[in-house]
């Protein structure tokens, strides 16, 4: 088969992407900023100790029942310092983000735009813990603290969500993009368990399948740095139970790859297999690449060596070989 073949349905999925995430034309809907007021009472904070938050656009006629949550994305922190200065951006603090959020793409309400889900609620999930909506400790060292409770946050915005209508739920789907995508996979069966059983329930990442693999120097890169994003934020807990139960290393099953086969609720996945942040972090981090020799490849993939080509080929292979 020709590369143009083999590519072509990849190109069809970019363009799915592009139309869903970068609508063309159309008035910009502003959505306030919903502040979940009651959610220290389970404890439900951001990093920086201010409460969770999420923007919701009402459905309408036909779409009135069902229900649309997006994950908000914006990577991880993994260490005390890194994580004391996203708690002083708007990734670690509502008090610093945008009260009003611009709903496009899949959260858009222009029919011609978004078919599927112009009419539905549409909810975005604020994304203020670092860690996928999955983490459950506190850091204290006496006198700064850090608040790693991104499933207390999950669990509030839904409880918070529940009485306005999502309780009662013929539809929904839970979606997010990157750090948000990964979120969909550690929540998509949670998520069922609040709904009504004879609900429609699938789940969407977008950019958040992260692999679990080597980088150009044999080092586990990724591995280490979620292996450090699970033992500081408390995540193993709250990661698929069938896995930790199933694995010598139940850490792992943050990564999509160990976690999906133990995921019963519908699942699409829209990834590319030349996924750009893992390139960058994955396969070719800079502590595997010190005098440089990538940095062309990195910037422009018509670049790359031949062997180069092979090395993200390999990359490529792992992901699109992968149980459908």
């Amino acid at each position: 088969m020709s590369p143009t073949a083999v590519e072509a349905p990849l190109l069809l999925l970019f363009l799915l992407a592009a139309a869903l995430l970068c609508p063309l034309g159309g008035a910009r809907l502003l959505v306030e900023m919903t502040v979940v007021r009651n959610a220290s009472s389970i404890g439900a904070l951001c990093l920086d100790g201010s409460l969770p938050a999420y923007h919701l656009d009402r459905g309408f006629g036909a779409g009135a029942g069902n229900w649309l949550l997006q994950f908000e994305g914006g990577g991880w922190c993994n260490d005390v310092t890194s994580c004391f200065e996203r708690a002083n951006s708007r990734r670690g603090s509502t008090h610093l983000m945008t009260k009003w959020e611009d709903f496009s793409g899949i959260l858009s309400n222009n029919a011609s735009l978004n078919p599927d889900f112009y009419n539905w609620n549409r909810v975005k999930l604020r994304y203020c813990d670092g860690a996928s909506f999955a983490g459950d400790a506190l850091f204290d060292n006496g006198t700064s603290v850090l608040h790693f409770k991104g499933q207390k946050i999950w669990e509030s915005i839904i409880l918070d969500l529940l009485p306005k209508g999502l309780g009662t739920a013929r539809k929904a789907l839970l979606s997010g993009c990157s750090a948000g995508g990964l979120a969909t996979f550690l929540h998509c069966e949670n998520f069922t368990n609040y709904l009504p059983r004879n609900a429609s329930v699938k789940c969407l990442s977008d950019a958040g399948f992260f692999l679990d693999l080597r980088d150009i120097g044999l080092n586990h890169t990724m591995r280490n740095f979620y292996k450090d994003l699970v033992a500081l934020q408390g995540m193993e807990r709250n990661l698929n139970e069938n896995c930790t139960a199933s694995s010598y290393f139940p850490e792992l099953c943050i990564f999509p790859q160990y976690s999906l086969k133990y995921i019963t609720t519908p699942f699409f996945i829209l990834n590319s297999a030349y996924d750009v942040f893992q390139f960058h972090h994955g396969l070719v981090p800079p502590s595997a690449d010190l005098h440089g020799h990538w940095n062309h490849c990195k910037l422009n993939p018509a670049d790359c060596s031949e062997l180069q080509i092979q090395r993200r080929n390999v990359h490529k292979f792992m992901f699109c070989s992968l149980p459908k």
